[in-house]
């Protein structure tokens, strides 16, 4: 394996190869700490056992700053004339405060398990080891940046700008985010738009005036049903109402209701379209009287594989096919923050971090065996990246 590869390629794999006790300690770490997208303090307890390792390493980091949301964390290695390379992963989980108490890091059989352990603390693991092989080896012919953000989960309110900026400069973008079951690279994903609304009715004596009443509930369920119509899913299109609350007693007609949407799409028309349905939907009285206020408090941008694209991939699986494995790509209905990359016009690939499953689930896993191959195959991407 590798034979024909320069010294710096064998000496990497080598090395990676030697790191499968360190990985595993580093991502018992990161599992073991809290980081819901909403817990400030904990996303940064995750970066800072982040900015502590490659510290150790002798990489230096910087932090973009923010009051509300996981400060974002970057470093770099090596140099060059070349455009940088992006190495992209985000350290918040969806699980609440606690969770890693519950049920800590453990190991049983080939797989490990533990909130994020997949999604994606194995991914921020492989991205720092790689980035140490690359300090400690050199080798690569353009410089290549960590960036390590705390809020894709609920959309990347605060560092879509950030990966933005930093994919503007990039001549290629690599995603860590969980590799498929299959050992699948993921090079296309669904955009998302996460919606809530909120209804006014009227409230009134559910017994005794009745009629006086105005129901926010049945105008949401109405609604609800409406949304749920638009959905294709032959087409890739979904819409899914996905959280609802509402009403003042069980004796009084309801004077409020709201509900949390999810919209699913495969290209920025079908985006245009639906949210117009959408949107006219909102804008009528199923039942008279009611009126309804729309929110759009967060968004995914697809990933939408572009020429560029589909060569990245293919230069990928070239790595992957000489550490001896198959390589294959999946499309897949997750959003994920490779499509604000893909958009800012990098060639970005998604899911080429360790293979997991269950994401978002106590069976969240990580096959443990594919850990060290990974970070193989993405080092090889980023050496021989022409």
């Amino acid at each position: 394996m590798t034979a024909n590869g320069s010294a710096s390629e064998r000496h990497i794999l080598d090395w990676l190869a030697s790191q499968r006790g360190a990985m595993l300690a580093l991502l018992e770490t990161l599992v073991n700490t809290d980081g819901g997208s909403y817990d400030k303090a904990g996303v940064d307890a995750v970066g800072a056992h982040i900015r502590a390792f490659l510290d150790s390493q002798g990489i230096p980091s910087d932090v973009t700053p923010d009051t509300k949301f996981g400060d974002a964390i970057n470093a770099s290695v090596g140099h060059g004339g070349n455009r940088p390379i992006l190495l992209m992963g985000h350290r918040d989980t969806v699980f609440p405060k606690g969770e890693p108490t519950r049920r800590p890091f453990k190991i049983e059989g080939s797989r490990a398990y533990g909130p994020g352990v997949s999604d994606m603390k194995s991914g921020l693991v492989m991205n720092c080891f790689v980035l140490a092989a690359l300090k400690k080896f050199g080798g690569p012919r353009s410089p290549v940046t960590a960036l390590f953000t705390g809020d894709e989960e609920i959309g990347s309110p605060f560092s879509r700008p950030v990966i933005e900026r930093f994919a503007r400069d990039a001549r290629a973008v690599f995603n860590s985010e969980p590799g498929r079951n299959s050992g699948a690279a993921v090079t296309g994903r669904k955009g998302g738009v996460f919606m809530r609304f909120e209804i006014t009715g009227k409230a009134a004596h559910s017994g005794a005036n009745f009629e006086q009443g105005i129901s926010a509930i049945s105008e949401l369920a109405h609604k609800t049903l409406a949304l749920h119509a638009l959905s294709e899913p032959a087409n890739g299109i979904t819409l899914n109402v996905g959280l609802v609350s509402g009403g003042q007693t069980i004796n009084t007609v309801a004077p409020w209701a709201r509900a949390e949407v999810d919209l699913r799409f495969i290209t920025p028309a079908q985006r245009a379209a639906m949210m117009a349905k959408v949107e006219a939907i909102m804008a009528k009285s199923y039942v008279p009287g009611t009126s309804t206020k729309l929110e759009v408090f967060g968004e995914f941008l697809p990933l939408v594989q572009s020429e560029d694209g589909k060569a990245l991939f293919e230069h990928y699986a070239a790595g992957i096919k000489e550490l001896g494995s198959e390589p294959t790509s999946i499309f897949t209905g997750g959003c994920a923050d490779s499509g604000f990359a893909a958009a800012a016009g990098a060639p970005t690939i998604c899911g080429v971090g360790p293979v997991g499953g269950k994401g978002h689930t106590p069976e969240e896993f990580m096959e443990v065996d594919t850990l060290v191959p990974r970070a193989q195959a993405l080092a090889l991407a980023v050496l021989r990246l022409a």
